[in-house]
């Protein structure tokens, strides 16, 4: 039986339809449903606070807790996001007092403290955003010199506080901050406010900063011989912006102002049982008063006249810090600025306005040590009886880094309404790092 040649090409193309019907129901029952191929950021993070990071449009906030040796800051930084690089729209900043690490045996009592603060946060971030603004805590020097149960125990303290708080929170966004990140977060945050960060031609510049339990240098690198010459954990790179950095960052713990200022008064870090009534030539031959440090209160005491107070001071200086930081050559060709305490010492000194910031030498710190002891030893009174010993240190360490004594430094506190601390750049990283690969 022959089919006609009409009733051949009707079912050919009946057979046709029914194939692509097929494949086209096919396809749709196993294309994935448009919610699951959005971008996990825009995901609502309301109900499920640390699944994600939500980012705004047009604003992004950061809100990072800067745990110090002496005080606690906050800092809340709003974004601008941009498609290069965001832009810096206003920060807030508060501080109290005392440090993290003077709660080391009763953590419960730092809570009033932080709960204070991240009201500050909450009057300053729309509520709308709460859930999707990182809230960080980084501690410094005060937390790393504590032995690490009380450490531990005061960090948990702050994730519980943390956790309920309706910011976007993880339990990695709360840690000790090494030393050498912390350079680097400064290094990032002073670059970032004069414009060098974003391509432009304006030359990186160096950071100083001297806390109360550790110091930190950091400069980009220019020359090979550092590179070959320094120690491997002295060298770091990292990529920001699309531009690749390499630096120079150490962290020298111990050697903050008020370490320093303990050991050269003849004391011990981290020994509570130690001595408690420090002579030091340091102070005024009939100086007698009283000076807590670490939680532990001292008795100290001026060493009766014999040599000039200066001489004497730098003696013991000079022999505390001995061979305890590296020289490096290049940074006698570099650009610097200096923070926290070189900053407060220069204002002590009438070097420079309180509130603008300024220049100075560090010939100012010596020939202002050399005034203020001398002073002392013609029976001057001075309202700060540790400033002989802190300039007389400060001058000491700079020029043990290698700095020459017409080496220009400058000082701020604040550059564009921004304070020139490690927080804006460490916050920079952590909401890079939360986009990247869901991790602070």
């Amino acid at each position: 039986m022959r089919f006609p040649k009409l009733a051949f090409i009707f079912m050919f193309v009946g057979c046709l339809v029914v194939y692509l019907t097929y494949v086209k129901h096919h396809y749709v029952d196993s294309k994935p449903p448009v919610s699951d191929q959005l971008p996990q950021y825009r995901m609502d993070t309301r109900k499920h606070p640390t699944s994600s990071l939500v980012v705004s449009e047009n604003f992004q906030y950061g809100i990072m807790f800067d745990a110090g040796s002496t005080g606690t800051r906050i800092h809340i930084f709003k974004f601008q996001m941009e498609p290069n690089a965001p832009k810096l729209a206003h920060e807030t900043f508060r501080a109290i007092k005392p440090g993290l690490s003077a709660y080391a045996d009763d953590p419960e009592k730092s809570k009033e403290g932080l709960l204070g603060l991240l009201k500050v946060a909450k009057d300053t971030v729309p509520e709308t955003l709460w859930s999707s603004s990182p809230l960080m805590l980084r501690a410094t020097a005060g937390l790393r010199l504590l032995p690490g149960e009380k450490a531990t125990i005061l960090l948990d303290k702050v994730r519980e506080v943390f956790s309920e708080s309706l910011f976007f929170y993880r339990p990695d966004s709360v840690s000790i901050m090494d030393g050498t990140d912390e350079g680097m977060s400064a290094w990032i945050t002073i670059n970032f406010l004069i414009g060098s960060l974003h391509g432009t031609e304006t030359p990186t510049v160096g950071m100083l900063d001297l806390g109360g339990g550790s110091t930190q240098i950091t400069f980009a690198l220019q020359d090979e011989k550092t590179i070959q010459t320094s120690p491997i954990d002295y060298v770091t790179s990292f990529q920001m912006f699309n531009i690749s950095h390499a630096l120079y960052s150490h962290s020298y713990l111990g050697l903050g102002l008020m370490s320093a200022r303990l050991a050269v008064l003849g004391g011990f870090e981290g020994q509570p049982s130690g001595p408690k009534e420090l002579i030091s030539p340091c102070l005024a031959s009939d100086y007698s008063g009283q000076w807590e440090h670490a939680e532990v209160l001292y008795t100290v005491k001026g060493q009766k006249a014999g040599e000039p107070i200066y001489e004497s001071c730098l003696k013991k200086v000079e022999k505390m810090i001995y061979k305890q930081v590296r020289k490096t050559e290049e940074v006698k060709d570099l650009d610097f600025y200096g923070f926290s305490y070189y900053y407060d010492r220069a204002v002590d000194l009438g070097l420079i306005d309180e509130s603008k910031g300024g220049s100075v030498r560090v010939s100012d710190y010596i020939e202002g040590a050399k005034k203020v002891c001398n002073n002392m030893s013609a029976g001057g009174i001075n309202e700060n009886p540790f400033l002989c010993l802190d300039l007389t240190y400060i001058s000491v360490l700079l020029q043990e880094l290698d700095f020459p004594p017409d080496k220009e430094l400058k000082l701020a506190r604040q550059i564009n309404n921004a304070e020139t601390s490690w927080a804006l750049g460490a916050t920079f990283q952590c909401i890079e790092s939360l986009r990247k690969h869901g991790t602070c």
